[in-house]
């Protein structure tokens, strides 16, 4: 699939050389960007729905706001991540456990800034959450890249040597 990107491009050779320099950010910048619609679009319904579209939400409604943004984002975001971006062929059931986790750090990271804004400094709902979303992205990237779909420790074994004489 990226190969056909890449061959659409060839008019701009310059945007071509940049996918194929940075394939794996530009792809977790669109998946990322679609698992944010995702997570919005749960938040947002829910607070329409159950918490009358307040701009500015409790201490408990902005905790289960943060939750359900998170839960939607962690369902969608693993396989696209694993399947479009990392490509891992890894463990998944190893790699669904640390990408849990891992989104668990982010989400405790959400729900402490979203505090931070909307309750201490009173900033509304929205604002607060593209400000929080922003740091959380970059936060996900980072570990997903180091803890999670790493190439280097994702049960690559590395050859065995093939007799006595190859030690």
């Amino acid at each position: 699939m990226y190969q056909k990107i890449a061959k659409l491009l060839s008019p701009f050779p310059a945007l071509q050389k940049l996918f194929l320099e940075k394939e794996e950010i530009i792809v977790y910048i669109i998946v990322g960007g679609l698992t944010t619609v995702v997570s919005w679009a749960c938040k947002f319904l829910w607070n329409f729905v159950f918490f009358k579209n307040t701009l500015h939400p409790n201490n408990t409604e902005q905790a289960v706001l943060s939750i359900v943004a998170w839960v939607s984002g962690v369902l969608f975001a693993f396989p696209t991540n694993r399947i479009f971006v990392f490509k891992s062929k890894g463990n998944i059931a190893k790699e669904a456990c640390s990408f849990t986790f891992s989104r668990i750090a982010t989400l405790i990271m959400d729900i402490l800034m979203m505090q931070l804004l909307g309750n201490v400094l009173g900033i509304n709902v929205f604002v607060a959450t593209i400000i929080t979303s922003v740091l959380v992205v970059i936060a996900n990237y980072v570990l997903s890249k180091v803890m999670v779909f790493n190439k280097g420790g994702n049960d690559k074994k590395s050859p065995q040597p093939q007799s006595s004489s190859d030690i």
